[in-house]
C-alpha cells in the first residue's frame, strides 16, 4: 500500500474514531449509486474534508487503483471511446516522468493523480473533445491556459487542451512548478 494513502486511513481512524473499513460499511448501508451522493453524505452528515470523502467513496465503489490488480487497465477504460487523447496522456507523462524518481503514478477510475509528498497534477480525458490537467498551485493567479478551479477542487487550477500541439513549454512548466512545490 502507498505511504500517502496508509498515512490517510491512519488519520481517518483518528480523526473520526473509525476504521476506513467501518466507514466503507456505513456508506454501503446508505445504498447510493453514485460518486458524489457519497461525498455529499460524508461531507454534510459526518464533516469529512473533501479528500476525507474521496478516499471513503472511492474505496467503498471500489473505484480506486487500489481495489484493481491491473493499473493499466483503468488507463484502458478511460480512453474508450477517446483514444484521440491517449497520446496527450503518453506526452504528459513521459515528460512529467522526467522532473524526478519522487514521481507516483496512481491511476484511478476516471483519472490519473500524479503526486510526489502528496498530490501535484491530474490527467483526465474529461470529455470526447476536451482533455483536463488538473493542478495544485495554490495561490498562483491564472493567466493564458492556466484557468483557476471552483473553490473545493481536488486541484487548484486546470488546464484544457483539445490536441497534443496544445501541450507547450508553458504547461510543461506550470506541471513542473506543482510537482517542485509538492515536494
Amino acid at each position: 500500500m502507498e505511504n500517502a494513502e496508509q498515512t490517510m486511513i491512519d488519520n481517518l481512524f483518528k480523526n473520526t474514531g473509525k476504521t476506513l473499513e467501518q466507514w466503507i460499511e456505513i456508506v454501503k448501508k446508505q445504498h447510493f449509486e453514485k460518486h458524489g451522493e457519497i461525498l455529499k453524505f460524508l461531507k454534510e452528515q459526518h464533516s469529512f474534508t473533501h479528500g476525507f470523502a474521496n478516499m471513503v467513496a472511492m474505496k467503498s465503489r471500489k473505484a480506486d487503483a487500489g481495489s484493481i490488480e491491473n493499473k493499466d487497465e483503468l488507463i484502458e477504460r478511460q480512453y474508450q471511446n477517446k483514444e484521440h487523447f491517449k497520446p496527450l496522456y503518453d506526452k504528459l507523462l513521459s515528460e512529467v516522468l522526467k522532473f524526478g524518481k519522487d514521481v507516483e503514478v496512481a491511476p484511478k477510475n476516471t483519472y490519473v493523480s500524479l503526486r510526489r509528498k502528496k498530490q501535484f497534477a491530474i490527467l483526465n480525458p474529461a470529455t470526447k473533445t476536451r482533455f483536463e490537467i488538473g493542478i495544485n498551485l495554490k495561490g498562483q493567479e491564472p493567466h493564458g491556459k492556466l484557468i483557476a478551479e471552483k473553490p473545493n477542487s481536488m486541484c487548484s487550477h486546470k488546464i484544457n487542451l483539445t490536441d497534443i500541439n496544445d501541450i507547450d513549454k508553458g504547461v510543461i512548466e506550470w506541471i513542473k512548478t506543482a510537482y517542485e512545490n509538492a515536494g
